[in-house]
């Protein structure tokens, strides 16, 4: 008890008193209280008995169940985010920094692969560039907004931003080439081929993996400087559970993933025809948003105790991921479902990244952020999803 000294006298008087008890146990009641009673995304693991319910129980809503699925998927794949913090920090810099970088994406890449064996080709590839979009529009953009209001001007490391934008920009350039091989090809003599075009995502898939491992050496070992600022909140976090508890919660939490992720993409169909929108829409926006979820209010949260670096290397890193290494995955996970994926995308979405990435180029480039460009990276981002949400199906 924290407010019993030590003094003489005065040490027995407060060890009998009822009301000197009652004042010491008020404390950490009422701390516990507030703990549980502030706004967290764990609130919303309601929802995973609830969809499972809503999936075993006859006359259940696919509605309602692709919801519940969507909102339980949230907090549980933070609780993926953590235990991953949790065992990089015990187990070295290097090794820690590989998995923390390769399971930063566990979630989106557990939907994508169950969407992808079912042959939802479109979806995986929408929620691919949905994802890169995301992360900078969105994520960014919430970011320097909440973090604008707080603070006047926010700052952080040009060096390091600048470097994950030019990546960026060049694993962009990877991902739309087989759309510009398709338009090309048609207008040639020798016509367009669907298996030149797998072969050729292929290659690009192999070399953007490949990529991916020396950006982590670049970022974990040879140039980590660029990307060093200083806080250490993360790995303080991650040091209060231990490794056997964090592995645990990981195996659980992946599984919990895996089974929500199949009543989503179980009811995509129906709500498609619910709602009336497309493929297309529910991977750029739904699955995006939710796949990328705890991420977000991790970065959010950041930028609202003035952490701009932590904030804006989540968004960044977040999306090289999914460009360098989620959508490789999806590639090589595809010709093991005897389901070979291509990297053509639409051109309404080919436009989305480009611009994006573009848009991060000049918000990067000068170390600092105000409201305003926070209000302005979501202006983009919902223009972007009005014309998704209008877009015709498209025919691939």
């Amino acid at each position: 008890m924290s407010e019993i000294k030590l003094d003489g006298s005065s040490q027995r008087g407060a060890a009998v008193g009822p009301s000197r008890i009652s004042d010491c146990t008020r404390g950490p009641i009422l701390t516990g209280i507030a703990r549980y009673a502030k706004p967290s995304l764990d609130w919303l693991l309601i929802f995973v008995p609830l969809a499972i319910l809503l999936r075993f129980c006859p006359g259940g809503s696919p509605t309602a169940l692709f919801v519940c699925s969507a909102l339980g998927i949230i907090p549980v794949a933070g609780w993926i985010g953590r235990a991953t913090e949790a065992l990089a920090t015990r187990v070295g810099e290097g090794l820690g920094g590989l998995l923390n970088a390769t399971f930063g994406n566990a979630a989106e890449l557990i939907i994508a692969g169950i969407a992808l064996s079912k042959g939802l080709t479109n979806v995986v590839k929408a929620s691919i560039t949905g994802s890169i979009i995301g992360n900078v529009l969105l994520v960014l953009g919430l970011s320097i907004l909440f973090g604008g209001v707080k603070y006047k001007e926010q700052y952080f490391n040009r060096a390091g931003a600048r470097t994950s934008a030019i990546s960026l920009s060049l694993a962009a350039i990877g991902l739309i080439i087989p759309t510009l091989f398709h338009s090309a090809a048609y207008s040639s003599p020798a016509g367009w081929s669907l298996l030149a075009e797998q072969k050729l995502s292929l290659g690009i898939a192999i070399v953007l993996f490949l990529t991916y491992f020396c950006m982590l050496g670049f970022t974990l070992k040879t140039h980590k400087y660029f990307f060093q600022c200083g806080d250490k909140a993360a790995e303080e976090s991650g040091r209060q559970w231990s490794r056997d508890k964090a592995l645990v919660i990981l195996l659980i939490s992946t599984a919990v993933v895996a089974l929500l992720s199949e009543f989503l993409v179980g009811t995509i169909e129906n709500v498609r025809h619910s709602f009336g929108v497309t493929e297309v829409f529910i991977g750029v926006i739904v699955v995006a948003i939710v796949g990328n979820a705890a991420e977000h209010s991790t970065a959010i949260l950041m930028a609202m105790k003035n952490k701009m670096n932590l904030s804006v290397g989540i968004a960044i890193g977040s999306s090289l991921q999914i460009a360098l290494f989620v959508a490789p995955v999806l590639i090589f996970l595809s010709y093991l479902f005897g389901r070979p994926m291509d990297l053509e995308f639409t051109m309404p979405e080919v436009f989305a990244v480009v611009a994006s990435v573009y848009i991060l180029f000049q918000i990067s480039g000068d170390g600092e952020t105000n409201w305003i460009e926070g209000v302005q990276l979501l202006s983009v981002y919902v223009i972007l999803g009005i014309l998704f949400f209008y877009l015709p199906e498209p025919q691939r």
